[in-house]
């Protein structure tokens, strides 16, 4: 199987979170469909260069979001999601706080807001994975 997603190991991101995030993009890009079985928690960590433990914690942060089935001997296996679950007033904030910081630090890096805009249309529109066109 190829590799389903890369992490930096100097990011100030956890491996955690960029391992939740990368999967979670390549569900809501389609490259992971329901059925899938993602690859077992020991050997993703091994492939990325990570504890066991980090890889656990991101499946089950994507079981709790509705992503992933989670079974003893079975491993995570990509479930249906006919509805994106709503999310609840407190996430809703936080993850409006990041985006605007993510607006903020590409404003202050120099990014005009016509590209910021244009950059995001891109993002929502799924015309872009992983920073690579499609």
């Amino acid at each position: 199987m190829p590799p389903i997603l890369t992490i930096d190991l100097n990011s100030p991101v956890p491996a955690y979170r960029q391992i939740a995030d990368g999967l979670r993009s390549a569900l809501l890009n389609s490259a992971l469909q329901p059925g899938d079985a993602l690859p077992p928690v020991r050997q993703l960590a091994t492939d990325l260069g990570v504890h066991f433990n980090t890889v656990a914690e991101a499946y089950r942060t994507l079981a709790a979001e509705g992503w992933l089935d989670l079974r003893r001997g079975r491993g995570a296996i990509v479930i249906p999601r006919d509805t994106p679950p709503e999310p609840g007033p407190e996430e809703r904030q936080r993850l409006v706080r990041g985006l605007r910081d993510l607006v903020n630090k590409l404003r202050a890096a120099g990014f005009p807001p016509e590209e910021i805009a244009s950059e995001m249309r891109r993002a929502l529109n799924h015309s872009t994975l992983e920073g690579t066109q499609s």
